[in-house]
């Protein structure tokens, strides 16, 4: 009886780490089938290389045209759809708040080589659209 405890202590040690492990990985690639079924026209997606889109067609078997700006279209694999993410939607709060804050200005005093009559730019960096958000 004692000799056959070891063995078996060592497979169960082995085995039971291996069954959930490939427990986990079917229930993930379940899910991901379940997301490229689902795909519809006007659905936000994120790529796996980090592209937001919306769905334009999703006609095709393993083909889907996404929407990358308006009027353009790109056709990508279904495999190549990490995500579906919820659109971004501006609250009235939203848009006071930025109605209400003054643009930053440049305090960069002009040089003796700048000519004044040339135009100012008052660009802005935008800020990041979606990143992190599950």
């Amino acid at each position: 009886m004692q000799s056959l405890l070891l063995p078996l202590l060592l497979v169960l040690v082995l085995a039971v780490p291996l069954v959930m492990s490939t427990r986990k990985q079917k229930k993930q690639q379940a899910a991901q089938q379940e997301l490229q079924n689902s795909l519809a026209p006007g659905d936000r997606v994120m790529t796996t290389s980090g592209l937001y889109g919306t769905v334009a067609d999703a006609s095709g078997d393993t083909t889907i045209d996404i929407e990358i700006a308006p009027g353009v279209v790109t056709t990508w694999l279904r495999l190549a759809v990490r995500e579906k993410v919820e659109p971004v939607v501006e609250t009235e709060e939203d848009s006071v708040d930025e109605a209400e804050a003054p643009a930053e200005e440049s305090i960069i005093e002009p040089t003796s080589g700048i000519k004044d009559d040339e135009p100012q730019t008052t660009a802005q960096v935008a800020p990041p659209l979606e990143h992190g958000k599950k």
